[in-house]
């Protein structure tokens, strides 16, 4: 299926009739890909009722749904386009996420991350950690260094990202790099879990020095109020509070060392 116009696939999500094609079976929570229909308009998208979502000790039950637009809402808001199109709608399982698939032809064959073998990693990557495989092969966890990766780390930093996983990260082939599941973010204690670590500790670069600055006078001018219909307001506040601290060090944050800075599976 053809990529969507960003409005035109809002339209879609909004108003468009929901069938269910099956359930994604490795997600945690009840996760489903549907068709979608409006008119002459026909696309995939994920589905994710409230109802299929499973409780959490850490998180209060019944919001995930919430979390995942509260992050297309922060990533609309960096002008970044890293979260695919994400509304709240009603569906065949009731209220829940409806966030556009990207189709496998739109998807780039490109490597961005991964686990690579110990000599083969390529020169200009960023290695995170080592690993061996089920016959002892040394592997490498490592990513590219690409400024669309060094974006979602710092979007990932503003949303307290609690599950960025290889897998979590698509490019496709019109250049763009986005990422999806968002459930489990912006949480009021420091949670960050992520495979790209690369730049841990180095200055931000300018556009995210931008981005940042561009998002704090955004938090004032209405993405607050627009966070606190799915949020707490301890969590509302932690966005802005992460917003300032990374815009005092103007740095990348470094992994917590007291817990695991890294999501499991990795990829």
């Amino acid at each position: 299926m053809p990529a969507l116009p960003e409005d035109e696939a809002l339209e879609l999500l909004r108003h468009g009739e929901l069938e269910v094609e099956g359930r994604l079976m490795d997600a945690s929570n009840a996760t489903l890909r549907c068709v979608i229909t409006l008119g002459d308009t026909v696309a995939r998208c994920v589905y994710k009722p409230v109802s299929g979502e499973r409780p959490l000790w850490d998180f209060p039950d019944g919001t995930l749904a919430g979390r995942e637009y509260s992050a297309w809402l922060l990533s609309q808001a960096t002008g970044w386009g890293i979260v695919p199109p994400t509304l709240l709608r009603d569906g065949p399982l009731g209220p829940g996420m409806v966030q556009l698939w990207i189709d496998d032809e739109l998807q780039s064959d490109d490597l961005l991350l991964g686990f690579v073998p110990a000599n083969k990693v390529p020169r200009t990557w960023r290695r995170i950690m080592q690993a061996r495989d089920e016959r002892g092969r040394p592997f490498v966890l490592a990513h590219a260094d690409d400024p669309r990766l060094a974006r979602i780390a710092v979007f990932d930093a503003i949303a307290n990202n609690a599950d960025r996983k290889g897998g979590h990260v698509i490019d496709t082939v019109d250049g763009a790099v986005h990422g999806v599941d968002h459930g489990i973010c912006f949480h009021t204690e420091d949670k960050l879990r992520t495979i790209i670590w690369g730049w841990a500790g180095e200055p931000l670069p300018d556009e995210g020095v931008e981005v940042l600055e561009k998002l704090r006078a955004q938090y004032a001018a209405g993405l607050a109020e627009s966070l606190s219909e799915h949020l707490t307001p301890a969590e509302v506040g932690m966005v802005s509070v992460r917003i300032g601290a990374l815009l005092r060090t103007r740095r990348f944050p470094s992994p917590d060392e007291d817990r695991h800075a890294i999501p499991w599976p990795p990829i």
